[in-house]
């Protein structure tokens, strides 16, 4: 066999074994349904709970839903992840990872299933929050194309949240171990503009906010969207689109190699 063709076959079986591992994943939302809807509708709640019971973001000029909504979009990403950690940890505690990889399959299609279930329940975590939003009073403002740029960038920060996520789960290796992992997640999502524009903050404080990447996605974010707080006087929130690609970009290319190589080091 020519090596063309073996790398052919290589890729097919990897492509086949990854879409095992999704659909293995698929398999437990299937009968998992409630554990489904409350990763879907918490985030729902925050919004709603900050659009009418909080309200009022400091330092936002216009309107308040249109600058809200896009930044929990951004916040949502970060959401859900101790799902995707629990589920590595109770595989690793249970044994199945390391009967996966005794069994004639790609190394590391485990994680490769895992996080396209991960990014596909993102996109439908997505389009319930972009229709709630709808729903009450948030608009786009700027077409189709810069909505779908404004997408990706989400789902880009997603990606390498999800690869942060699989790490730190591999390294805890416990269930009970998640939780405490899973809080470090708020700080850095209310640490952000998320709810309050930089400009309303003390000036160091601001400064951390704006240099956040969650701060970064949301700024973009609502600058494709054409909502209020898209645009600033730092560099940060001038060159937010940049920076909403380089930081997902830059946490990938650290934790997708700790993560690979954290998997290829378990049960030896």
């Amino acid at each position: 066999m020519s090596t063309a063709a073996a790398g052919a076959g290589g890729v097919g079986w990897a492509l086949t074994d990854s879409w095992t591992m999704t659909r293995r994943e698929l398999a437990h939302w299937a009968r998992q349904p409630v554990q489904m809807v409350v990763g879907l509708v918490f985030p729902v709640m925050l919004l709603l709970m900050f659009n009418y019971l909080v309200g009022g973001g400091q330092g936002v000029n216009g309107d308040n839903t249109e600058f809200l909504v896009p930044g929990m979009l951004a916040l949502t990403m970060a959401f859900g992840l101790e799902g995707t950690m629990l589920a590595v940890t109770q595989d690793l505690n249970k044994g199945v990872i390391d009967r996966f990889r005794s069994m004639p399959m790609v190394s590391g299609t485990v994680l490769v299933g895992r996080s396209v279930a991960d990014m596909i329940q993102s996109v439908a975590a997505l389009a319930v929050m972009i229709g709630v939003g709808y729903a009450i009073g948030w608009r786009w403002h700027d077409g189709p194309a810069a909505a779908l740029g404004a997408v990706g960038l989400l789902l880009l920060l997603r990606f390498a949240m999800l690869w942060i996520g699989i790490h730190l789960a591999m390294v805890a290796g416990k269930p009970e171990m998640v939780q405490a992992v899973q809080i470090l997640v708020w700080p850095v999502g209310f640490l952000s503009n998320v709810f309050a524009s930089p400009d309303s903050m003390p000036g160091r404080l601001g400064a951390v906010v704006e240099w956040n990447p969650m701060s970064a996605t949301a700024t973009a974010v609502r600058d494709l969207f054409g909502n209020p707080g898209g645009a600033g006087g730092s560099w940060a929130a001038e060159h937010a689109e940049l920076l909403a690609m380089a930081w997902p970009v830059a946490l990938t290319a650290v934790f997708f190699p700790l993560a690979v190589r954290k998997f290829a080091r378990l049960s030896r």
